[in-house]
């Protein structure tokens, strides 16, 4: 009985050493499943609170950025383009406390030169109340 145990415990932890890289890396390139799923489920909700539907939006979905961002924030955004302002990337979080979606005041414009600049100023999109993400 004693081996047996013993046993079983040597393979589950040969099996935790061989899949926490493979995890690791999955995660470094995906991010958190959990944040995604957040990000997922709660955003186009929001969206659709706020009157948005699905013909107002050009492009949606979770991102991962690869800067340390706001530490009120869970780490994934979740990127919108509406078709009425193609040039203009949207981003919202998702706070850790309380789990409530925020725009926030950083926006992505792409330049009539095809260069993309981080903007704060008012667009047609922005929200009254919006967060700083970094």
């Amino acid at each position: 009985m004693n081996k047996k145990i013993i046993w079983i415990s040597l393979r589950l932890l040969i099996l935790l050493i061989i899949a926490f890289p493979f995890g690791l890396i999955y995660v470094l390139n995906n991010g958190n499943p959990y944040t995604n799923h957040l990000a997922d489920k709660k955003v186009p909700e929001y969206l659709q609170g706020m009157g948005y539907t699905e013909d107002d939006i050009e492009d949606s979905h979770y991102v991962e950025p690869k800067h340390v961002i706001n530490n009120e924030f869970y780490h994934g955004h979740y990127m919108v383009i509406f078709k009425a302002e193609p040039d203009v990337t949207y981003y919202y979080g998702i706070t850790k406390n309380g789990k409530r979606v925020k725009q926030f005041c950083e926006k992505d414009k792409l330049s009539s030169d095809g260069v993309t600049e981080i903007i704060e100023n008012e667009t047609m999109y922005s929200e009254k109340t919006c967060a700083n993400s970094l």
